[in-house]
């Protein structure tokens, strides 16, 4: 079940060592998303996609928790499909941070001109002013496996928060969602669908063609890292995961018969993506 691709929030090149193992990630190829911004855009709108509506949103202002008055970053922002349930919710501040200029005047036009709401153009990973300190929640929806520096990013969130801060980062489930890694298979014996896993111990960066079809050769790149990296990342950080969440489908086969009745089990078995929480200690 595809998802739209997330894009990749700077454009400088290369990576830090994997903190857990001493590995020495891939280069970063990634050169940003405006390039396609308009078919993201398109793609996903205001709103988010099927799956941001029905799993990834509401999973994350169920984690983030947000209260009156509050005042809340978005890193690798998008076309903000944050904002308006933000909104609702009553915070007092909104910030979107993105590196794609298209994407953050797509932003503007989709949000009109609130004065709750900012927007800023930058580089996620590179220390900036806009990590100022002075927010009470962060988010980080779909795009930490595609940024190429994660400590970069991690310690800037970090720097974002007020002391006891809180963030929430939602991505592709590491252990299961790898592109090209990770395949669905039919055991005709056993009648039942299960998960093939063909890497995951190794850091990847792997090349994601955003519109297939069109053959203009647009990219992106998603980033792999196993788990225990991610987690001792957001350690070193001086942020604290004190909660995670394992996000499946809400999609069902609506047939019948073994593959029907397989399918609708495996969905309920196999997490799409993970959310977590954590708080600046």
């Amino acid at each position: 079940m595809p998802l739209p691709p997330r894009r990749p929030s700077h454009t400088k090149q290369g990576q830090r060592t994997g903190p857990a193992t001493g590995r020495k990630a891939p280069q970063s190829k990634d050169r940003g998303w405006d390039p396609v911004a308009a078919w993201y855009d398109k793609l996903v709108g205001e709103a988010g996609s099927d799956y941001h509506q029905n799993v990834i949103l509401p999973a994350t202002l169920r984690m983030l928790a947000i209260q009156a008055g509050e005042a809340v970053m978005d890193v690798c922002c998008g076309q903000g499909v944050l904002v308006r349930p933000l909104l609702e919710g009553g915070i007092g501040r909104f910030t979107g941070v993105d590196a794609s200029r298209r994407l953050i005047e797509s932003a503007k036009s989709r949000h009109g001109v609130d004065p709750r709401v900012g927007w800023v153009v930058a580089d996620a990973c590179l220390p900036g002013p806009w990590a100022d300190g002075s927010y009470d929640a962060a988010t980080c929806i779909m795009a930490v496996h595609d940024v190429p520096d994660i400590a970069g990013m991690f310690s800037n969130i970090f720097r974002a928060l007020k002391p006891g801060g809180r963030a929430v980062m939602v991505f592709m489930h590491p252990c299961f969602r790898i592109p090209r890694k990770t395949h669905w298979g039919w055991d005709g014996d056993q009648k039942i669908q299960y998960r093939r896993l063909d890497s995951y111990g190794t850091p990847l960066e792997i090349p994601i063609t955003t519109h297939p079809g069109k053959g203009t050769g647009e990219q992106t790149h998603f980033h792999h890292r196993p788990l225990a990296d991610l987690l001792t990342t957001i350690g070193q950080s001086g942020l604290a995961v004190v909660a995670c969440d394992e996000l499946y489908s809400h999609r069902r086969s609506q047939g019948t018969g073994p593959f029907s009745k397989a399918e609708h089990f495996a969905a309920g078995e196999f997490p799409m993506f993970i959310a977590l929480k954590a708080v600046k200690i």
